[in-house]
């Protein structure tokens, strides 16, 4: 692009990715402007190293959180810092490199055509990809359909993403949930109950071994346990909009 968007930032929360965030925002700045970088309470030298990233571009913008808090708290702080500069539109892109920087255009074009929507990625999974966790997220998108009524949520943990920034904002500060592992599906099955309309679209994932530099925060008791606490609370609290879920579904909208 030659000049920096005006509506849509990309947001990248960052916890301790080594070298790997680097070549995130490198990959996301060469394609968009501007990259914004969430770095929530790292530890790992990687603030110091972003920090001076951004005194050489200008379209770089490093925000830091003092302490760890969690995924879903580094978008919060993220959001509200984009709204007040005057974006309406925000990406999500994970900072271990596991998202595909040659589909953000597409995915923020998609965007501008249809500024209402939530535009959701698709995760095309290669050999890399862990066949436990694989298998393990048709149970949370089997979820997310029973909690929305199949209003069309493709995948509900794929990060890859472009949230339209007031609605999420305003969904985040009502309540104290989506601000850890649980932040991706808890925030696609809120949007959709306030009538945001998701559109789904193909986006490849790769996972890196440790010693290609990836690096994983998941934690497979800890995390499941937070997702499935999760669906219980959703699935209570969607017993409890059925009729109007239900009375908008058969309006059609």
């Amino acid at each position: 692009m030659s000049t920096p968007s005006r509506t849509h930032l990309i947001l990248i929360p960052t916890y301790n990715t080594g070298g790997k965030v680097l070549q995130t925002v490198w990959d996301a700045r060469r394609i968009w402007r501007p990259v914004w970088v969430v770095v929530d309470g790292s530890t790992d030298g990687t603030l110091e190293a972003l920090q001076a990233l951004s005194r050489e571009d200008p379209d770089i913008r490093v925000l830091a959180m003092p302490r760890n808090q969690g995924k879903g708290a580094a978008i919060l702080h993220g959001l509200r810092e984009a709204e007040a500069a005057g974006y309406t539109h925000a990406m999500t892109l994970d900072a271990d490199g596991q998202h595909p920087t040659d589909k953000i255009l597409e995915f923020m074009a998609t965007s501008t055509a249809n500024p209402e929507a939530l535009i959701l990625g698709l995760p095309v999974f290669d050999a890399s990809a862990p066949r436990v966790r694989v298998h393990g997220r048709k149970i949370s998108n089997w979820c997310t359909g029973l909690e929305t009524l199949g209003a069309g949520i493709g995948d509900s943990l794929y990060g890859f993403r472009v949230y339209p920034i007031a609605p999420l904002r305003e969904i985040m500060e009502r309540q104290p949930w989506m601000r850890r592992f649980d932040f991706d599906a808890e925030a696609a099955v809120r949007l959709c109950w306030r009538g945001v309309r998701p559109i789904n679209l193909a986006a490849p994932v790769k996972y890196f071994r440790p010693e290609e530099g990836g690096v994983s925060h998941f934690r497979y008791l800890r995390d499941n346990v937070l997702l499935t606490w999760m669906h219980v609370r959703l699935i209570l609290e969607g017993l409890v909009r059925l009729p109007f879920l239900l009375g908008r579904r058969l309006a059609g909208r």
